[in-house]
């Protein structure tokens, strides 16, 4: 039998450009480059790197606060997904069920309101109601975020227990001279599923932070504008690759 050739170059580039358009179509793909984009403007504006006075340096100010308020329009709705995902999940138990709720439940309460807090910035609402509002979207996602992270230990934890029974089996398999290619795949599986929930874990202490940082109106530890851009820049970069190894 005749060997298949390998891709042509041109066939690997619309390879990626269809990658790249599925990503494009999805409203977190956008949201994150979006992000990527704020922070790392950010990023530039709280190291002090340009002076004050240079029009460059006015012009990202005005860039960045935009981007912010443009990215607030990406959430219109977006509290559906949790309210989906609590209604479709399968609780193992109450303490399971507690953490979920906390979870989904504060997400979607911080995206309901991002809505309002969006239509303020667009001139709709009266913005008297603003910080209120502000302070509320910020608690819920700060809620939410510690529910998520005991979540997600929960289920890197079991990873672990999994990929530790597998290592056992395939030793035992290895002893007795039967090496088996289907567990070596199941590893490789369980392996990037661990790296990918230690990213989305770190990725929530980032989101974290800032949500604090908010609920303190930027005083305390931990709330410096560099180290805030620098952990917004961290999700995003973090968001964006989920996206893209999922499309």
């Amino acid at each position: 039998m005749a060997s298949k050739s390998p891709p042509s170059s041109a066939e690997k580039h619309r390879d990626f450009f269809n990658h790249l358009e599925a990503y494009l179509a999805k409203r977190d793909g956008v949201d994150k480059l979006l992000k990527i984009s704020r922070y790392a403007t950010k990023i530039i504006l709280s190291s002090s790197a340009l002076p004050e006075s240079l029009p460059l340096t006015q012009r990202l100010k005005s860039f960045e606060s935009n981007v912010g308020v443009s990215r607030k329009a990406f959430r219109l709705g977006k509290f559906v997904q949790d309210l989906n995902a609590l209604r479709n999940s399968h609780f193992e138990s109450s303490q399971e069920l507690v953490l979920a709720i906390v979870a989904y439940g504060g997400e979607g309460i911080y995206y309901f309101i991002e809505q309002f807090i969006w239509l303020i910035k667009a001139g709709l609402i009266d913005k008297r109601y603003s910080s209120r509002l502000q302070k509320i979207s910020a608690w819920a996602e700060f809620i939410g975020y510690i529910g998520s992270i005991s979540l997600k230990f929960r289920d890197f934890n079991q990873i672990v227990e999994d990929e530790a029974r597998l290592k056992a089996s395939m030793d035992i398999a290895v002893s007795k001279g039967n090496g088996n290619r289907e567990e070596e795949e199941k590893m490789k599986k369980l392996q990037a599923k661990k790296l990918m929930k230690k990213l989305s874990i770190v990725q929530d202490f980032a989101d974290g932070f800032m949500a604090l940082a908010d609920i303190r109106d930027g005083n305390g530890r931990l709330s410096g504008p560099l180290f805030l851009s620098c952990a917004g820049l961290l999700s995003a970069l973090i968001s964006t690759h989920k996206n893209w190894i999922s499309c």
